[in-house]
């Protein structure tokens, strides 16, 4: 066995696991890019994973497997980008180890990340966020499970991690009704509920009869709902919505595009940013300015409508002398 092998097993088991405290999405991330890095290291090689050295997973080997990643595999920048984040996160492990292995080590961590385009954001307009709401046939449990899913999604801004780990115990109904969760980087948060919502999940909370600690959203079989479910029943359910809403058609329609509808939502109605950045968990209010200032049109439009038309000629209105204007008026 060489020596790579070793370093991974510590790497995850007593850095990222013992140490870091990494949570179980970053390490499953970590897992799947060096499992697909050890295969193609594989392929290029024809060393089995487990004979590969360190110095064999070099800067060159390193380049080729993100430029397969991008062009044959058709990930995106932004994937491509966490790919190289994981085995860097490795490398700066391994110079503490390796030190002999310091050249080959520098070279893999100057690999630069790729510049990403920052878009705007996708979101739906108010009567947009209606329509799959409606969408769900109410009269089968699946149905009112999704409704009350899509409900509490586009009122709270929940993550679809927070959505699918949300338990029973999650949901307080009582005097300043709310759903608490705890999100990215482990902290936790509250978001308040509306009497609307309230009383759909009141419902759904009694035809559930599950116990404080039993998933809010289970599968048929009782289980946790998947990432992939939620995002499958939400593009399902949008679908169906823009057969009576036109304008959804032309609109991917996805959990995080819930999250930034509820975020737009309380743009529009006034709210401030810091308290959207609570609302929704972002760790620097900075987050929540550069991603829903910039889409805000209204916002633009008001302060288009403060400048002056074009071909104005520059100066300060005065008004016309009392005394002439009553003699032109004659």
């Amino acid at each position: 066995m060489s020596t790579l092998a070793p370093l991974l097993q510590g790497f995850f088991t007593e850095r990222l696991i013992g140490q870091r405290q990494a949570s179980p999405h970053t390490v499953a991330s970590y897992r799947d890019t060096w499992c697909l890095l050890l295969r193609f290291a594989h392929q290029r090689t024809g060393r089995a994973p487990h004979q590969l050295a360190i110095e064999e997973i070099d800067a060159p080997l390193v380049g080729a497997f993100l430029d397969h990643l991008e062009t044959e595999r058709g990930v995106s920048v932004r994937t491509r980008n966490a790919r190289l984040t994981a085995v860097r996160s490795l490398f700066h492990y391994a110079a503490y180890l390796h030190p002999e292995q310091a050249a080959v080590i520098q070279r893999v961590l100057a690999i630069p990340p790729k510049r990403t385009r920052k878009s705007l954001v996708n979101y739906l307009t108010e009567e947009e966020m209606t329509s799959p709401m409606t969408a769900p046939d109410r009269s089968s449990w699946i149905g009112r499970r999704d409704h009350t899913l899509l409900v509490l999604a586009l009122e709270s801004g929940l993550r679809v991690s927070e959505l699918t780990s949300l338990v029973c115990a999650d949901i307080r109904l009582g005097t300043g009704a709310h759903v608490h969760c705890t999100g990215k980087g482990r902290k936790e948060r509250i978001t308040p509920l509306r009497r609307e919502a309230r009383t759909i999940l009141q419902g759904w909370l009694g035809e559930r009869a599950g116990g404080p600690s039993d998933p809010l959203f289970p599968g048929p079989r009782g289980e946790r709902l998947s990432r992939d479910a939620v995002r499958r029943l939400v593009e399902r359910h949008a679908a169906s919505a823009s057969q009576c809403c036109q304008s959804l058609a032309a609109k991917h329609v996805t959990p995080h595009v819930l999250r930034h509808s509820c975020a737009m939502k309380l743009r529009r109605h006034g709210v401030d940013l810091a308290t959207i950045a609570l609302w929704l968990g972002h760790e620097d209010v900075r987050t929540t300015h550069g991603t829903y200032l910039h889409a805000d049109l209204a916002l633009k439009e008001k302060a288009l409508a403060r400048t002056a038309p074009p071909n104005t000629k520059p100066g300060r209105y005065r008004p016309t002398d009392e005394l002439i204007a009553f003699l032109e008026g004659l």
